[in-house]
């Protein structure tokens, strides 16, 4: 299968062809460093984290680039109320982020570039536009004029007139336009400034992330990343000035991940369900997280409950079983040998092909996962009770995990040994407070968990999709034995448990 994607622009799947056959260029919006990471700044960087593995384990050649915006006015808000230097917090924050992120087990990018050492590069960036007629200064600032790039609003879909109509009065009678954004701000007394053509100053936040990926990447590469609030009016900037200045297109494909919601509402301070990283993970395994991230599609959205966090978990502890069963052949001296023939182990022997057609249908995960769990269900069968006295079993066995170890890693799963996920015990307290759970106390039945049943379910779309009815039968079937009941209806396919 072909790989496909959902390109933000045009609004539509289509297919994935690269600028440079088998390369990837790709540029992902980072964060910007004034406080910790939050629970939402996880799901983005998890799924992008994902598809950087996927593509390389496709076997593509993929340059990674995620930035750090490290000058900012919360930024210089955060250094004036904590009375240190805009770089001391900017520094503090960056190392959080290692240290949240490297408990997630998110790779490093290829390059991590950071706005304050491309000064230069944005000054030259602005300059030609300045230059093109494209952006003007005003009293030490840079506007960029919006009505004269004709294709603004062409990613968001966003009318230039209907957002004129609905602009608030701009108190700035500098600019030309309420549209108009900054490209260079000058500096107020005792902020941090740079020198340019214009007085001294720094950058606007849209012209960072131009100039950043234009200098790692060039004036045109494959994939811009990032959340869907950066659509508008992050991204819409970008693509006005960057296009404007060269002339060529600026980004092929345009990926954004969906939103993390807390018991059905929208995370905000205001609500009192907003979390940083660092408290769930002071509270959940992080790859339990991981897992509950990659259990939904990226592009959807996805709640953040004390159930769906117990569900993760649940499923995770499956996959970590049958590790500990792979440790345990693995000790008693046994080696891989090979599948026998036959249908009984089908599933198992195509779920890296399957594994991969999910994830070549805009990086379906949750398909994904559903195909891995039919082919554990088929290799727990082949497990042996005694794997000193079996021999011959734990070879079968070990080559049927072997076949799964791959795809597992693309989804950034079973990083640790059996053992050790074991000896951390089990959820402590998920963000609600709700659940405090000691080590080896089973939090959900052994019914499957909503990431497994979802899985299924796309799964089961798929086989009907492609008029294997038989398939999407026994995958009905199968749910049924295992308490889950599926309605069918207009709005798609539902799940409960069997009462």
């Amino acid at each position: 299968m072909t790989l496909s994607v959902f390109n933000t622009m045009g609004n539509r799947k289509e297919p994935f062809v690269p600028l440079v056959p088998g390369k990837i260029r790709m540029y992902v919006c980072g964060v910007t460093v004034y406080d910790l990471c939050h629970i939402g700044h996880a799901r983005a960087n998890v799924a992008f984290d994902i598809i950087v593995r996927y593509l390389r384990y496709a076997g593509y050649e993929v340059t990674y680039i995620r930035n750090f915006t490290d000058i900012d006015d919360k930024i210089i808000r955060k250094a004036n109320q904590e009375g240190i230097p805009f770089a001391e917090v900017t520094k503090k924050y960056i190392d959080a982020f290692y240290e949240d992120f490297d408990r997630l087990g998110l790779l490093r990018p290829d390059a991590e570039p950071k706005a304050t050492d491309h000064i230069p590069e944005i000054v030259a960036l602005t300059e030609r536009l300045v230059r093109a007629g494209k952006a003007y200064p005003a009293g030490g600032d840079v506007y960029y004029s919006v009505k004269g790039f004709p294709g603004y609003g062409k990613l968001s879909g966003k009318n230039v007139e209907d957002l004129l109509a609905g602009a608030r009065v701009d108190v700035d009678e500098r600019k030309n336009d309420p549209l108009d954004f900054a490209l260079w701000k000058a500096s107020k007394p005792g902020e941090p400034a740079w020198e340019s053509p214009w007085g001294p100053g720094r950058p606007g936040w849209h012209i960072e992330c131009s100039a950043m990926s234009m200098k790692h990447l060039g004036e045109t590469f494959d994939i811009h990343g990032g959340g869907k609030d950066l659509v508008f009016p992050h991204h819409e900037n970008e693509i006005a000035q960057s296009e404007a200045a060269t002339g060529k297109p600026f980004a092929r494909y345009w990926l954004h991940n969906g939103f993390v919601n807390i018991n059905n509402e929208k995370m905000s301070k205001s609500l009192g369900n907003f979390f940083t990283l660092r408290e769930v993970l002071g509270k959940v395994k992080p790859e339990v997280l991981r897992f509950f991230l990659a259990s939904s599609h990226y592009r959807s959205p996805i709640d953040y409950t004390d159930r769906s966090l117990a569900e993760a978990k649940a499923g995770l502890d499956r996959l970590y079983r049958v590790k500990e069963k792979v440790e345990a052949c693995r000790e008693a001296g046994a080696v891989p040998s090979k599948l026998p023939p036959g249908e009984d182990v089908a599933p198992l022997r195509a779920a890296a092909e399957r594994f991969a057609a999910s994830m070549d249908d805009d990086f379906n995960t949750a398909a994904a996962l559903g195909h891995l769990f039919e082919a554990i269900r088929v290799l727990n069968r082949l497990a042996p009770e005694d794997p000193a006295a079996q021999r011959e079993e734990a070879g079968i066995f070990l080559a049927g995990y072997d076949l799964l170890d791959p795809p597992l890693g693309v989804l950034g799963l079973l990083r640790m040994s059996a053992r050790d996920y074991f000896r951390q015990g089990a959820i402590l307290q998920p963000a609600g407070g709700s659940l405090t759970v000691g080590a080896g106390t089973p939090l959900v039945t052994v019914r499957p968990g909503a990431a497994e049943i979802l899985g299924r379910i796309e799964a089961r779309r798929a086989a009907r999709a492609s008029k294997d009815y038989s398939e999407a039968d026994r995958i009905r079937k199968e749910l049924e034995a295992a308490g889950v009941l599926l309605e069918d209806g207009k709005g798609g396919t539902t799940w409960k448990y069997k009462e």
